[in-house]
C-alpha cells in the first residue's frame, strides 16, 4: 500500500534523528500524541520497509554503513604516539603524519613562548599540544558493536523458559461488607 504524504514525511523525518515521537511532530502529526503515533508508524510493515529502504539509499550515496564506521573505530583503535613524535619527543613534519591521525585529532594548539618584557622580549621557542580522540570511548563503541558489553540484563525460569506466574484472585469487597 502507497504510503500517504504524511507517512512519506515521517519516514524523511526518522531518518534525521533515529527519533519516532520527534519525527512525528516534524511530519506535523499532533503534539499531544507523538509518542504514541510514532510508535504506531513504526509498527506498520510499509513504514518499516520504506525507512530500511531510505536507509540503504543513504548508505549507498555516502558509501558509509556499519562496517565503514567499524573500520574507521579500528583506525582510530591503532593510532600510535610513535606515528607523529620522534624519540626526541618533538613532532614530526604534518606531511609525514598519518591519514588516521590527520583526520581524527581532536584538538592541536600552539603556542609562542617568550622571555623577557616589552623591547627586550625574545621568542624562546613554541609550545604543541595534542589531544588524540578518546580511546576509551572508542573502544567502548567498538565493545559495543561485538556485544561485549551488555546493557540489558534478560531473565529467564528454569532451563531457559519463561518465568513461571501464579494467578491472583482479587476479591473486591464494598465499603462496609464482611470478607466473611
Amino acid at each position: 500500500m502507497a504510503l500517504t504524504a504524511k507517512q512519506r514525511r515521517f519516514v524523511a523525518e526518522y531518518l534525521l534523528d533515529l527519533n519516532a515521537t520527534q519525527a512525528a511532530i516534524r511530519a506535523g502529526y499532533s503534539k499531544n500524541r507523538a509518542s504514541e503515533i510514532g510508535y504506531q508508524l513504526l509498527q506498520k510493515p510499509d513504514i518499516t520497509s520504506a525507512i530500511q529502504e531510505a536507509m540503504k539509499q543513504r548508505s549507498e550515496r555516502t558509501r558509509s554503513d556499519a562496517d565503514y564506521v567499524v573500520r574507521r573505530l579500528e583506525e582510530i583503535d591503532q593510532m600510535d604516539l610513535l606515528d607523529i613524535v620522534n624519540d626526541d619527543l618533538t613532532l614530526r613534519p604534518l606531511s609525514q603524519w598519518p591519514k588516521a591521525w590527520r583526520q581524527y585529532l581532536s584538538g592541536f594548539d600552539l603556542a609562542e613562548m617568550f622571555e623577557g618584557k616589552g623591547d627586550s622580549r625574545a621568542a624562546v621557542g613554541i609550545l604543541k599540544k595534542i589531544k588524540w580522540p578518546d580511546k576509551v570511548k572508542n573502544l567502548e563503541l567498538l565493545g559495543r558493536h561485538h556485544g561485549v558489553f551488555t546493557d540489558k540484563f534478560e531473565h529467564s525460569g528454569p532451563g531457559g523458559g519463561p518465568i513461571p506466574t501464579m494467578p491472583t484472585m482479587i476479591e473486591l469487597v464494598a465499603p462496609g461488607e464482611s470478607t466473611d
